[in-house]
C-alpha cells in the first residue's frame, strides 16, 4: 500500500477563530502550507483579503506575510480538509442551558468534514474538551472507517498573547499509540521542542484543571476584595503590601471581572465530570458571577441610582481586547438597566455593539462611571465624575 500524498501540510478546522487563526498564522510563518477551514464566510473573506476578524497583537503583519508567500488560504469548503496531512480541530466546546457540557459540538464538527477525511492523516483535537471526548473521537473514526492517527493536544494560549505564547509555552501531546504520539510531536516541533506527554484523559483534565485553577484564584481575589471593601478598607493597598518582595503571595491577583469564553465554562465542565461535586469551583462561580450584583448593591447604599445616568467604561471581557463573549460588563449593564435611570456604554476596541457611544458623550451625560474593562486609555482619563474602579486601573477610584 503506497503512502498517501497530501498537497497541504495542515488544515485547521475552526481556522478563522481566536484559537485557530493564530495557530495557522504561526505555522504558515514557519514554512508550512496551511488551509483554514471555517463555517463563517465573512471571517474567511476577511482573512483572504488580509484583514483580521478580531484584534490579536502581532497577527496582522504575519497574515500579510504568509498570504503574500502563498502559504495560507481560508475557505468554507470542507473538502479542503482532505488535502492536508494534519487536521487540527479547534472549535468551541460550549456548555448548555443546564451548565452541562455540550458533547455534540465536536461530533457535529467531525461529521461535517467526515467525507473529506482520508486514511493516513494525523487528526489533532485541540479544543478544550470534556474528559472522554478524545476516546469518543477515536471510536467515531472507527465507525467512519477512516484510518487516522488521533492525538489530543490542548491549546494553552491567552487572547492578545497568542502570537508569542504559541512558541514560548510547552505543548502537551497525548495519544493512545506511539505512532500518533510521534507524529504529533514532530508536528508541534514546528512551534517548540518543549513537549510534555500525557495520556489523553490526563491531558483533558490538565486543561480543565488549568482553567478552573485560574477561575478559583480570581474568585479568591474577588472575595477578599469584597471582605476588605465591606469594612471600608482598600484591597489593592493590602494586596500590594502582601505581594511586595514576598514570593509566597506573588500570585495573588487583583480584583476584577473574571469572564470570557473559557474559565466559567471549563469550571462547569469539571463539575459535571465529577458528578456535580466541585464545591470550590461552584463557590467560585457564585463569587465571580455575583460581583456585578455586589457592586450595584453597594452603590445603592450610597446613591439613588433611579435618578442617575451610569456610564460603563469597557465592555470587552478583558483589557485591550475586542472580545465581548461572556463579558460581565454586559451583566452589569442588565442589572443597571433595571436600577438606574439610564445606562451608557463605551469601549475603544469593541466594534460589534451598536449601542456603544463616543467617550465624550458618556462623560458628558453620565452622573457616575464604572470601569467595566481596564483598558489603558481609562488610566489617565480626566473627569470630575465619581469613578468606581474595582480593577484599580486608575488607582483613585471611589469606594463602594
Amino acid at each position: 500500500m503506497s503512502e498517501p500524498h497530501f498537497s497541504v501540510d495542515v488544515a485547521v478546522v475552526g481556522g478563522c477563530g481566536h484559537v485557530g487563526l493564530p495557530l495557522g498564522l504561526v505555522l504558515a510563518d514557519r514554512g508550512l502550507d496551511v488551509t483554514l477551514f471555517d463555517v463563517s464566510g465573512a471571517a474567511v473573506d476577511e482573512v483572504n483579503a488580509g484583514s483580521l476578524p478580531f484584534d490579536e497583537p502581532g497577527a496582522a503583519s504575519v497574515l500579510g506575510r504568509v498570504l503574500e508567500a502563498g502559504r495560507l488560504r481560508a475557505t468554507t469548503d470542507p473538502s479542503s480538509v482532505g488535502e492536508a496531512e494534519v487536521v487540527v480541530v479547534v472549535i468551541g466546546t460550549p456548555i448548555d442551558e443546564h451548565l452541562n457540557p455540550d458533547l455534540n459540538a465536536v461530533q457535529l464538527a467531525i461529521t461535517e468534514i467526515a467525507e473529506s477525511l482520508v486514511d493516513g492523516q494525523l487528526f489533532v483535537l485541540r479544543s478544550t474538551v470534556y474528559p472522554g471526548v478524545t476516546a469518543m473521537v477515536e471510536r467515531l473514526m472507527i465507525r467512519l472507517g477512516v484510518a487516522v492517527d488521533v492525538a489530543f493536544c490542548p491549546e494553552r494560549i491567552a487572547e492578545s498573547r497568542a502570537m508569542t505564547e504559541l512558541t514560548e509555552f510547552p505543548q502537551i501531546v497525548a495519544a493512545r499509540t506511539r505512532r500518533a504520539s510521534d507524529r504529533a510531536t514532530k508536528f508541534f516541533h514546528t512551534l517548540t521542542h518543549d513537549v510534555v506527554y500525557l495520556e489523553p484523559e490526563e491531558a483533558e483534565l490538565a486543561k480543565l484543571f488549568t482553567n478552573a485553577w485560574r477561575y478559583i484564584k480570581f474568585a479568591t481575589a474577588n472575595q477578599l476584595y469584597m471582605m476588605a471593601n465591606d469594612f471600608g478598607l482598600d484591597y489593592e493597598r493590602i494586596r500590594s503590601a502582601v505581594t511586595y518582595n514576598y514570593p509566597r503571595a506573588a500570585d495573588l491577583p487583583g480584583a476584577g471581572f473574571a469572564a470570557g469564553p473559557c474559565l466559567f465554562k471549563d469550571t462547569m465542565q469539571l463539575a459535571a465530570f465529577n458528578n456535580n461535586n466541585f464545591q470550590l469551583g461552584q463557590a467560585s462561580v457564585n463569587t465571580n458571577e455575583g460581583l456585578p450584583l455586589y457592586l450595584v448593591a453597594r452603590l445603592e447604599r450610597r446613591y439613588d441610582l433611579s435618578e442617575m445616568t451610569v456610564g460603563i467604561l469597557g465592555m470587552s471581557f478583558k483589557a485591550e481586547s475586542d472580545d465581548i463573549r461572556s463579558s460581565l460588563s454586559y451583566k452589569l449593564k442588565r442589572i443597571l438597566a433595571f436600577k438606574a435611570e439610564r445606562v451608557l456604554t463605551h469601549d475603544p476596541h469593541v466594534s460589534v455593539d451598536p449601542a456603544l457611544l463616543p467617550l465624550e458623550q458618556v462623560l458628558s451625560e453620565s452622573d457616575l462611571l464604572i470601569v467595566g474593562a481596564p483598558h489603558v486609555m481609562y488610566r489617565d482619563l480626566e473627569t470630575d465624575l465619581p469613578v468606581v474602579d474595582i480593577w484599580n486601573v486608575r488607582e483613585r477610584g471611589v469606594q463602594v
